[in-house]
């Protein structure tokens, strides 16, 4: 438990902090969730939109610290050769 008034408040600063984390994470998921649900019903035109809406959330996302960068743009890259490939 923390006993100085710094500690205290760096507890209060994480919780606050964890909190934003876990809405920027979700957030990030769920417009990957739409970008694979695009990619399976097999709509090209759905899923490259689906894909530029994510791009800049996965980004945000990596900016911010929630997700690293190297994974946000292999995530990135992953996702748009799949779009890609549902055109041939």
């Amino acid at each position: 438990m923390a006993n100085t008034t710094s500690a205290k408040k760096a507890t209060r600063k994480i919780a606050r902090r964890t909190d934003v984390n876990k809405a920027r994470r979700s957030r990030v998921r769920s417009f990957l969730r739409l970008v694979e649900e695009a990619i399976s019903s097999g709509d090209q035109t759905a899923a490259a939109a689906a894909l530029r809406a994510a791009q800049p959330e996965l980004m945000r996302a990596a900016s911010k610290g929630v997700v690293h960068a190297n994974t946000a743009s292999r995530k990135i890259s992953r996702l748009s050769n799949r779009v890609k490939a549902l055109n041939a």
